[in-house]
């Protein structure tokens, strides 16, 4: 059976897409009444604190006494994005293109919205056109090339990232992304170079180290990897994928105690991060070391994962039989192992999954080997 087989494994990319400010559009602020001004500058000064439900009441005020502020169109589309709102995002994009229809601020931004939604022909659309209105907007090939990449359409990521690195040679963001598809190919030492020029370029980057040490993490250099870990902690104290990742890095190395820390710390930082309660489930319920398993723990732990989950996905599940089946609670492991292989993806280990639900069904735990 695999070793650590339910382990998940975080590529944190959450910084890897431009928002587009505004760049193109020529506003007379001379046109309109102060108070609009003044709610719009308010608005931006919540975003910039992080407070962007204020900084949307501020848009919309100034929205509500000017209905073609395209300047606020623009700004509440990001906040909308901050808080996850993606379809009123596009709402105000469209509203931005409506009012000045070859305004790539428009059409990017929207790009992004449709994006994050899982929209990915419709993102790569409104790309092409921002890059139809300006073929050397670095950013719309970089944000392409994510979409591309998202879809699993390396080669063309890989392009897209190219076009913008010559555009612009200094994009972090195109090297952090196309070495994160050269990781998903297996061209590891092109992985590294792309990640170790974005750290010279930007040294406080936390996503390219994260990157870098889930790379080196893949080829078992595993003191590369926690050494990254500690510089993405070091510049960045409250992420909590770096905690994670790191956490497994020490479950590989066999450094429970560190294991089972980091796993915690990553949870005390982001409760809602489900891959964190999995592992430290998974831990708890088949170490193999007596000394760290702990059955109504792990069926706490992988409970969690799989309500965040909404119960959806397999390994979650795989995890939660494996903690019932440490508990002793063999009818409860046996039905939600085959929960999880009845919800199986293609990528899901189904050898060990039968393996795991022989073991349940024969009455015995599952445990990871030394």
């Amino acid at each position: 059976m695999k070793m650590w087989k339910l382990i998940v494994a975080l590529i944190l990319v959450i910084a890897a897409i431009y928002i587009v400010p505004r760049t193109s559009i020529s506003i007379d602020t001379g046109e309109y009444d102060q108070t609009i001004l003044d709610f719009n500058n308010r608005g931006f000064a919540y975003y910039s604190n992080g407070q962007y439900e204020k900084a949307i009441d501020e848009y919309s005020k100034a929205i509500q006494l000017e209905s073609d502020f395209i300047l606020a169109y623009i700004n509440r589309g990001h906040a909308f994005i901050k808080i996850e709102r993606y379809d009123e995002a596009i709402a105000d994009f469209c509203e931005v293109i409506r009012c000045s229809p070859n305004a790539l601020e428009g059409y990017c931004n929207r790009g992004i919205a449709y994006a994050m939604k899982g929209e990915l022909d419709r993102a790569i659309s409104d790309f092409n056109k921002t890059l139809e209105i300006n073929p050397r907007f670095a950013e719309a090939y970089t944000n392409r090339g994510l979409a591309y990449r998202t879809k699993g359409n390396y080669d063309q990521a890989i392009s897209d990232y190219n076009k913008a690195l010559e555009i612009n040679p200094r994009d972090v963001l195109a090297y952090n992304n196309r070495g994160f598809a050269y990781k998903t190919k297996g061209q590891y030492d092109q992985a590294i170079s792309d990640y170790n020029k974005a750290i010279e370029i930007a040294p406080g980057f936390t996503e390219a180290y994260i990157n870098r040490g889930l790379t080196y993490n893949t080829n078992a250099n595993y003191n590369q990897a926690i050494s990254d870990f500690n510089k993405a902690i070091e510049i960045d104290p409250r992420s909590s994928a770096a905690y994670f990742n790191r956490g497994n890095v020490y479950l590989f190395k066999r450094q429970f105690d560190q294991a089972v820390s980091d796993y915690n710390k990553s949870i005390e930082i982001n409760p809602a991060f489900s891959p964190s309660y999995n592992n430290l489930a998974w831990l708890l319920a088949t170490c193999p070391d007596s000394k760290y398993r702990n059955g109504r723990k792990a069926v706490e732990n992988a409970t969690r994962a799989c309500e965040l989950a909404q119960w959806a996905n397999s390994n979650f599940l795989g995890t939660l039989a494996a903690a019932y089946a440490e508990a002793g609670e063999f009818e409860l492991a046996i039905k939600w192992q085959t929960k999880a292989i009845k919800l199986a993806t293609p990528d899901y280990d189904m050898a060990a999954a039968q393996s795991s639900l022989k073991l349940y069904t024969a009455g015995k735990p599952y445990r990871e080997e030394l």
